[in-house]
């Protein structure tokens, strides 16, 4: 499978995902550790990919997004974008009613 089909794989097979470097628990850079500890304090469960252990997609994501950095945050298959409009949307309570509307309809489609 080409990257960018994968890609559009993972996103459209996890609601909520996060493209970032290291995993939530063991982050591997300060963006992704801010990231990551926003998607846990939403409460509600989110896939992610370790782009250090992907080369492949950390070299084609930015492409296929349109977006250079990472993390980033994808929900129902639209960017949210990475650290600073997460962080933003978190502080403002922008962030969780739409993580909390994506895990619902993930809930009532099991």
């Amino acid at each position: 499978m080409e990257t960018v089909e994968k890609i559009k794989q993972q996103i459209t097979e996890n609601p909520i995902i996060v493209y970032m470097k290291g995993s939530p628990k063991l982050p591997s850079c300060g963006f992704s550790s801010q990231v990551a500890q926003i998607m846990i304090n939403c409460g509600e469960q989110f896939a992610f990919v370790d782009i250090l252990q992907h080369p492949d997609i950390r070299a084609e994501l930015p492409k296929f997004a349109n977006w250079p950095t990472f993390p980033q945050l994808w929900v129902e298959g639209e960017l949210i974008g990475g650290c600073d409009i997460v962080v933003d949307m978190f502080q403002k309570g922008e962030l969780q009613p739409l993580i909390k509307a994506a895990a619902a309809k993930i809930k009532t489609e099991e």
